[in-house]
Formats: structure tokens, sequence, C-alpha cells
């Protein structure tokens, strides 16, 4: 594969928005099974959403 196909494919921001998908995924299921959750944790959670949403926003809107 040449670096022109890898860059045609996008395939390290794919591999990237999996990764923070899962991780965001983990951090709400996390999130859902504490019994009595904090506004640190509650933040935390909020954080990671906002975090994704921005990512993704970027991802779909970046035109090459």
């Amino acid at each position: 594969m040449t670096p022109e196909e890898l860059n045609a494919w996008r395939v390290v921001p794919r591999i990237l928005m999996f990764a923070m998908i899962v991780m965001t995924y983990r951090t709400v299921e996390w999130f859902m099974s504490l019994p009595d959750p904090n506004p640190e944790q509650a933040a935390l959670v909020s954080v990671m959403t906002g975090a994704l949403t921005g990512a993704f926003g970027l991802f779909l809107g970046k035109k090459e």
C-alpha cells in the first residue's frame, strides 16, 4: 500500500474515530453501572461525549 492510497482511504483517522467511539461507549457504560454517581463522574462522561461530538463533526466535515 502506497502512502497515497493510505491517505485516500483515510485509514488513520478512521482508526482514531473507532478508538474514540469505543472509549466513549465504555465510559458511558461504566457510568450507568455506578450505584450512586457523583458530579465529578458525571462531568467526565459529559466531557467524553462532548469531545466525541466535536471530533465526529470534524471528521465528517473534512474534505480531501
